[in-house]
């Protein structure tokens, strides 16, 4: 096994153990902070955290890592760099809904090389390694080809919640993807979970506004290593940049663009 997949794993794993303890607690001993507008985090956020830095230092202490809850933490080795989110979907874990994620990503030279989703509920572990496929429990994922168009797809989506300006855009976007013959949406509260659900075919493709790079860059991965394309909302490959996101296969991904173009603001022609 790659020596910083199994790194990877083993700090999603401890970092999902804490959650699932958390998550049996009653709703009121957990102690929440808001962010920002529609933004929390926890105590719980913030103890995965440390156990996933925790791990990684231990066997790459020169590495860099940019956590969602620490920032950016330097290493001598900037060319190594852990992506980590401690819990992707904390909203829903708040609310208790157990749909959420631990999601570690490795990016060497400013390229994602290994990406791992855990789901410590469902005892879910998606992985992947760049050039070696995608794999759900150790069972290999590949994207399914079916699909010719639009019609009857479901796909996965998030609501731009921290910037009300693209909210309608994005209802432009619904609107235009269900008269081309979308069947259904899900909109789940995890992209980490999102991106590996179409790696795992359970949703035919996902798009999203404004996500940050550890919200995506492992599930990106996965996708890509289970064949499916990821772009930004122009076909361009700077989505964990700009934060945009589309992923599917080939034929989908294409509809979606031709389909969510006309409706984009200047500034998310990125």
């Amino acid at each position: 096994m790659n020596p910083m997949l199994n790194i990877a794993i083993r700090a999603a794993r401890k970092a999902g153990n804490i959650i699932a303890k958390g998550y049996e607690q009653a709703a009121s001993e957990i102690e929440v902070a808001q962010k920002g507008t529609n933004d929390y985090v926890t105590a719980i956020d913030k103890a995965a955290e440390a156990a996933i830095i925790e791990v990684i230092r231990k066997s790459y202490p020169d590495h860099a890592i940019v956590g969602e809850e620490s920032g950016i933490l330097a290493g001598e080795n900037e060319n190594v760099q852990w992506v980590i989110d401690p819990l992707d979907g904390t909203t829903n874990f708040v609310k208790r809904l157990p749909h959420f994620a631990v999601s570690i990503a490795v990016r060497e030279n400013g390229c994602t090389t290994v990406g791992v989703v855990y789901d410590p509920i469902r005892n879910e572990l998606f992985t992947a390694v760049r050039g070696e496929g995608a794999k759900l429990n150790e069972f290999r994922l590949r994207v399914e080809t079916d699909c010719r168009d639009l019609n009857g797809t479901v796909l996965a989506t998030g609501f731009p919640f921290k910037a009300a300006k693209h909210r309608p855009a994005h209802l432009n976007m619904l609107e235009g993807l269900m008269n081309n013959g979308v069947a259904d949406f899900r909109r789940t509260g995890s992209a980490a979970l999102d991106l590996a659900y179409v790696a795992a075919n359970r949703v035919d493709g996902f798009f999203e506004i404004g996500l940050k790079p550890w919200d995506c860059a492992a599930g990106d991965l996965i996708a890509r290593e289970a064949g499916a394309i990821v772009t930004n909302f122009v076909g361009g490959t700077d989505y964990l940049k700009s934060g945009n996101v589309v992923a599917g296969q080939v034929r989908v991904v294409k509809e979606i663009l031709n389909t969510i173009q006309p409706t984009l603001t200047e500034d998310l022609k990125n």
